[in-house]
């Protein structure tokens, strides 16, 4: 059974600085999710996957992320893309209240 096509968008590593990029409708990479385009059916979130892929030389590992379609941005579906969007700094502060430590 195929699986039901949620809103998207694309994501990737920044391949010179290293952090979560998103694709614009205008074809550029943005770091702020908030620009990204939100892709709502398939056949689109296949062509702009293969256009970011083609993209090499600037990013790494490019692939389609569920959001929500909030009214001022898209917002993360899934833990890995709420991680991605908050930055690491968000995981660190709540690393240092680990019981025993």
């Amino acid at each position: 059974m195929k699986r039901r096509f949620h809103p998207s968008v694309v994501t990737a590593n920044d391949l010179f600085e290293g952090h979560p990029v998103w694709r614009t409708a205008e074809g550029r990479w943005s770091a702020t999710i908030r620009e990204a385009e939100v892709l709502r059916d398939p056949e689109t979130a296949e062509a702009r996957l293969a256009a970011a892929a083609s993209d090499a030389a600037r990013v790494v590992g490019p692939y389609l992320a569920e959001v929500a379609t909030a009214p001022q941005r898209p917002a993360p579906l899934h833990f890995r893309e709420v991680f991605r969007v908050r930055g690491p700094a968000q995981a660190s502060d709540r690393l240092d209240h680990l019981p025993g430590e």
